[in-house]
């Protein structure tokens, strides 16, 4: 199983904001922080907002901030609330169903691994993630110019 990359950078996000919690922030800031692109973190941070992990303030000097304390923000609920779909097989693939499908016990297993996950994730915050929190903001990459001698 791996996480959609939605997920990661929405981690990121909250992370950033965590680390940073006395002051707000910007996509453009955080996008140049981590490398990624302002247009797709632009979503993230919709999503992030109409799920109740964070607010953002409007006009001039405006931006972001987490809308919970970081102790209250649940990993495995960020996580039910980025991904889509946790089915690891699909045992009724279309329009063929699994031929082996009464016998197998696969499914089950997965399932249960997929509940094992969330069990771990649901025992952790935001607050977990912030131990070092100034290693938590990446320095922004200024280019240096070259030098000629």
């Amino acid at each position: 199983m791996r996480l959609s990359t939605f997920s990661d950078y929405s981690l990121r996000v909250l992370m950033y904001l965590g680390a940073r919690p006395d002051r707000l922030a910007t996509i453009a800031e955080i996008a140049a922080g981590h490398g990624i692109s302002e247009s797709h973190l632009m979503k993230v941070v919709h999503q992030l907002g109409r799920s109740g992990f964070i607010e953002t303030v409007r006009g001039k000097g405006g931006g972001m901030r987490l809308a919970l304390a970081a102790q209250d923000i649940v990993l495995g609920d960020v996580i039910r609330h980025t991904e889509s779909d946790f089915t690891l097989v699909d045992c009724r693939s279309g329009d063929a169903p699994c031929r082996i499908r009464g016998a197998c016990s696969l499914s089950g297993i997965l399932d249960e691994a997929v509940k094992a996950l969330f069990l771990v994730l649901d025992g952790y915050t935001l607050a977990d993630l912030l131990a070092n929190p100034q290693g938590l903001v990446p320095a922004m990459r200024v280019e240096q110019p070259l030098v000629r001698m």
